[in-house]
């Protein structure tokens, strides 16, 4: 089926998509069937303005840098399509001849695509539609992990570790920290941050999980339990956390156009300044918190080698599968059985719109607050090897007799 295929990036951006973009550019330039390859200016919303560009046009140069640059070059979107909109869609298809059509992005995306693919199907358009997973929060189902995870990851785990070791010098002064990690419904990102732990009392000490409901007295008596124990401690909590009844911890109730609630700055509210007022108040000691949004999800200083290489072979391989014919489908990422290496499969879009993944039960501890063993066996060979910080012998100088 010859035509031209189009791309465009969705959603929050990562140190690796336009890897993934990159990817899905080489695959078309050596496909045969594939006459151009044109790119969405933000996305869905700036397809249908008609605000295109020529990838086929760039140069290698410019494609190779491209490819190590952070967030999205191609500029993104969080527009929901509705249903009066597909017309407008399916008309700027036909107008300039597209018949490959590849978005990267996360849940909502790959909703988006799917329904895209679907219209064209139910109206006789010849369309193969494949998307190219893409989140920091690795909550897509049906793949082992996102492209954009182990790099966030990444920036996670060195953060703490090395916010860490200032929380620990600055124990005299503040017994505690918050390291709050983006992630509306799923854990794997503030569980990333247990992989920079060098020792047993090396930060983080403890890890709260969307998954879990969030109790404050528990919360208490944890951080209690470890400022005895190491005079301070270090805490990292996802954005997403709710309380029993429902209630998110941060108190925010502004929602996007796809009506998940917004946890960032957007939601004018922050779960680590609600813990952080609690535990100043109730334990009567002073502490810090960091809120850090975008940067865990394009800092290109922090990629993980193994991220970005997986992000480029699965723009590749979404070319490939659509030019062997294959539509409505997202690549993914499969676990293999013994060491781990990269193995490319797919997942039917209907199976990964809109329905997060969430962190494995097994992943979790059972007071939930913290990571098991089996996380670590998990993640650790997606990250680059943590540096290998000093700590001094604090063994007392005997008095001079």
């Amino acid at each position: 089926m010859k035509g031209n295929a189009i791309v465009g990036q969705s959603g929050g951006p990562t140190a690796v998509i336009n890897a993934s973009l990159v990817g899905v550019v080489d695959g078309c330039l050596e496909a045969e069937d594939v006459r151009n390859v044109y790119g969405m200016r933000f996305g869905i919303e700036g397809f249908m303005q008609d605000l295109l560009v020529d990838l086929g046009a760039q140069s290698r140069a410019t494609l190779d840098r491209v490819r190590a640059t952070p967030s999205s070059a191609l500029g993104s979107s969080r527009h929901k399509l509705r249903d009066e909109e597909l017309s407008r869609v399916l008309e700027q298809l036909a107008r300039y001849d597209v018949r490959y059509l590849f978005l990267i992005g996360g849940n909502d995306t790959m909703e988006t695509i799917h329904r895209v693919e679907e219209t064209c199907r139910e109206k006789g358009y010849a369309l193969r539609g494949v998307g190219v997973p893409k989140t920091v929060d690795n909550d897509l189902n049906g793949t082992d992990h996102t492209p954009g995870y182990p790099s966030a990851a990444q920036y996670v785990a060195r953060s703490i570790a090395q916010g860490g070791i200032l929380a620990r010098d600055m124990q005299r002064v503040d017994k505690f920290t918050i390291f709050q990690t983006v992630g509306r419904e799923a854990g794997w990102l503030p569980a990333s941050g247990a992989l920079g732990k060098r020792h047993e009392a090396a930060p983080p000490h403890l890890i709260y999980f969307p998954e879990r409901p969030f109790d404050p007295e528990r919360c208490l008596a944890d951080v209690d339990d470890e400022i005895r124990r190491y005079d301070f401690c270090s805490i990292v909590v996802g954005e997403g956390l709710r309380y029993a009844d429902g209630r998110p911890v941060s108190g925010s109730t502004t929602k996007d156009p796809f009506q998940n609630v917004e946890f960032g700055a957007m939601g004018g509210a922050s779960v680590a300044m609600v813990i952080h007022r609690m535990l100043s108040d109730r334990l009567g000691v002073r502490g810090e918190f960091q809120v850090v949004q975008s940067l865990q999800m394009a800092a290109s200083d922090r990629r993980s080698r193994l991220d970005a290489e997986e992000a480029y072979l699965c723009g590749r391989e979404a070319v490939r599968l659509a030019a062997a014919g294959v539509t409505g489908v997202m690549v993914s990422l499969l676990r293999p059985e013994g060491p781990y290496r990269t193995t490319l499969g797919t997942v039917p879009l209907l199976e990964v719109a809109g329905t997060p993944k969430p962190m494995r039960a097994d992943f979790i501890n059972a007071a939930g607050n913290f990571v098991t063993p089996a996380y670590f066996e998990y993640a650790r060979p997606l990250v680059d090897p943590m540096e290998d910080f000093g700590d001094l012998d604090f063994a007392k100088v005997a008095a001079p007799r």
